[in-house]
């Protein structure tokens, strides 16, 4: 199955777009387990499924410009990173309309074996703000949270993708976790 993977790329950079409807279909269920893995992680009443967040993320996709993937990890990084948009654009939208009607509502995800020990669940959209003020300082930084919290990826995966020594991607994984700990804690992103 996997030995598919490097010809679809292939295709894809030549500019074939079936090739990408092919990619997902070949990594469907990884990305399903990625989405269910974000889902489960927001809180319970969430009305986005599992399904829907792949399905967008293609579409996102298939809208964007053409990507060249260099690898299985590499998609999959990139797919995190769609996927952070669409929760955010979600969560964005759900605020939005409760604005009219009270308290304002913003969905929190549960970061999981994180790092972030002293908040298990943050709110998605301060959590998208210091990712992005992470990525005006050290945009690396921010694509190893993308690949670890929003694709599931482990070091090993991240260090294969990026081309770097497991070592290196834990320690900058560390590094990371600390940034955005100040960051939210100063910033008071905390949920109660």
């Amino acid at each position: 199955m996997d030995q598919n993977i490097p010809e679809l790329l292939e295709r894809l950079r030549a500019g074939d777009q079936e090739a990408l409807g092919a990619l997902v279909d070949l990594l469907y269920d990884e990305l399903r387990r990625i989405a269910a893995g974000k889902l489960r992680a927001e809180r319970t009443e969430h009305t986005l499924q599992t399904t829907a967040l792949v399905h967008e993320v293609y579409l996102k996709l298939v809208g964007e410009p053409l990507i060249h993937f260099s690898d299985r990890g590499h998609f999959l990084a990139v797919a995190a990173r769609v996927m952070r948009q669409v929760l955010v654009d979600y969560s964005r939208a759900r605020s939005s309309k409760k604005r009219g009607g009270g308290a304002v509502e913003h969905t929190a995800i549960e970061l999981i074996g994180s790092g972030f020990d002293d908040f298990e669940r943050v709110k998605l959209l301060d959590l998208d703000r210091a990712l992005d003020d992470l990525a005006g300082e050290d945009t690396g930084l921010a694509n190893l949270i993308e690949m670890r919290y929003f694709a599931g990826m482990t070091a090993e995966e991240s260090a294969e993708a990026l081309g770097k020594s497991v070592h290196v991607v834990r320690h900058d994984l560390r590094l990371a976790q600390a940034w955005l700990r100040r960051k939210m804690a100063a910033q008071d992103f905390a949920s109660d």
